[in-house]
């Protein structure tokens, strides 16, 4: 066993658990993964166990620290990253959730959102939070809980209960629980909640009260680059300092370096995320983004960003896997999607939880158009990866009118930038070169970064500029006929989607 330092990554995502530890070069020593149920107990509804997810939490960390053979003396430091909006509401003096996690791809909040927006408009709050009234976010979560789990209200207005996203969570656990955990969160995940003043970075008591959320219950903000706290004595990372945190988005725009006015990165995960520094100014978009917080590291000044946020990407060929039994893993819809030159005319618009960016359109769902009997399961695998690309394409679409900068290249990381077919096309789609890092797993990578810096384990940004390398590169083939053709196809089958639930399809779906 040497005595060479390292830092832990935990990366707490949609579908598993993950923690990974990093050397100084920024490269994987060693990882542990847990999947957790997806618990799906109406249409529109998601759900995680919290108390799996600790378990999960726990066991990946032994897993990394056996695989790597070193042990928690050799920590310098703990970084976490998270899905982010994920909301639980938990009692302090128990431990335990009053209520299953609430996942960001929920959609049952759409009613509470249509009331908060009143005569207003879903952008009633946007100037001060920087987000619209959507499902996707964590404030109307809660307020689902309050409204609908027998005594929440009371429990809460009694003190007794505690509001986080997956992050304040997990180092709640970490740091002992209902023996003094620590009751945290950082700017990038609060910036999800719809409950900060993305300009001032503290929770809005305004805002907050109409969704009868008691700020007493939310966690104090902190920067993503600090020490919180320690791990407990009882656990794996005994007194080792947690100095990090990072919503799983933003910590892949760190891991990526993405520290320029300009640049932007794109994770292809269980959904799309594309996020483009905007600097230490938040901006306002015109064109359906979302205003966030990038990151702050210690007392320096925030920085923002532009994001535009898809749903359902991954989680698409998750659905031709495991509903429809088209493919039986993962990779093999590529081997399929590549028995054929292109979609056969089939469009997948996969809007399980309506659209999202650019188009905000909760009452969309998803279709399939184009089906004629030429069309295969190849064609549909086909299909199904393009849609991730077209739905790429619209959100860079926006980001280059709220910019005015055109991009010049998209850096581009997460599971799914492993599938050639996919990038090729993306790059083909969007006219720019598509560049893939050595180290795909910046999320984990980003995290690591800001845990680091608070213990000087890195010098800071140049350090992770220093250690980001390119791993591949694809360059754009396809003729500009052939792009406009497709993407005005992908553009008509995505009107197609809209406007479909009304009272008839509530009332099938329960």
């Amino acid at each position: 066993m040497s005595q060479e330092k390292y830092i832990l990554a935990i990366d707490q995502g949609t579908t598993s658990s993950r923690a990974i530890v990093f050397d100084h070069d920024g490269q994987i020593v060693s990882s542990g993964q847990l999947e957790h149920e997806q618990i799906f107990p109406r249409a529109g509804w998601v759900e995680h166990d919290p108390m799996e997810i600790v378990r999960n939490t726990n066991e990946a960390i032994g897993q990394a620290l056996a695989r790597a053979d070193i042990n928690r003396h050799q920590l310098e430091g703990v970084g976490i990253t998270n899905q982010r909006e994920t909301t639980v509401i938990w009692n302090k003096n128990t431990g335990k959730p009053v209520y299953n996690a609430i996942v960001w791809q929920d959609t049952r909040t759409q009613k509470i959102c249509d009331e908060l927006a009143g005569d207003e408009g879903p952008d009633k709050y946007k100037e001060r939070v920087g987000l619209p009234l959507a499902t996707y976010f964590a404030g109307p979560k809660a307020k689902w809980v309050f409204d609908n789990v027998d005594g929440v209200r009371e429990s809460a207005e009694a003190g007794e209960l505690l509001f986080g996203t997956m992050d304040t969570w997990v180092i709640w656990n970490l740091t002992g629980g209902v023996n003094g955990g620590i009751h945290v969160t950082d700017v990038t995940n609060a910036s999800r909640t719809m409950l900060m003043n993305v300009k001032s970075l503290d929770w809005n008591e305004e805002i907050a009260g109409d969704m009868g959320i008691p700020v007493s219950m939310l966690p104090e903000i902190k920067s993503c680059s600090e020490v919180y706290g320690y791990g407990a004595k009882n656990g794996l990372i005994i007194d080792t300092p947690i100095c990090g945190i990072l919503g799983d988005q933003q910590a892949a725009t760190f891991g990526q370096a993405c520290f320029e006015k300009g640049q932007a990165k794109n994770t292809y995960g269980t959904g799309n995320f594309m996020l483009i520094n905007t600097g230490t100014e938040p901006v306002a978009s015109k064109n359906g983004l979302l205003t966030t917080v990038a990151y702050k590291i210690g007392d320096a000044e925030a920085v923002y960003a532009l994001e535009g946020s898809i749903a359902v990407t991954g989680s698409l060929v998750q659905w031709l896997r495991d509903n429809l039994g088209i493919i039986s893993s993962a990779p093999e819809v590529e081997t399929l999607a590549k028995q054929v030159d292109d979609n056969g005319g089939c469009y997948i618009v996969p809007a399980f939880s309506g659209l999202f960016a650019p188009h905000w359109e909760s009452d969309a769902r998803g279709v399939m158009v184009g089906l004629t009997r030429y069309v295969n399961k190849n064609h549909i695998a086909r299909a199904a990866l393009e849609s991730v690309a077209f739905q790429s394409r619209e959100v860079l679409d926006a980001m280059d009118l709220d910019s005015g900068v055109a991009l010049t290249e998209l850096k581009v990381d997460g599971g799914m930038v492993a599938n050639e077919t996919l990038m090729q096309f993306q790059a083909d789609l969007l006219g720019v070169p598509v560049i893939r890092p050595e180290v795909v797993e910046t999320t984990a990578l980003g995290a690591a970064y800001a845990a680091g810096i608070a213990v000087k384990f890195w010098n800071g940004e140049d350090d992770v500029k220093a250690n980001w390398r390119e791993g591949k590169r694809w360059e754009p083939s396809m003729d500009e006929d052939t792009v406009a053709r497709v993407y005005r196809l992908w553009n008509k089958a995505v009107e197609k989607s809209k406007k479909w639930v009304d009272e008839d399809v509530e009332e099938l779906q329960g």
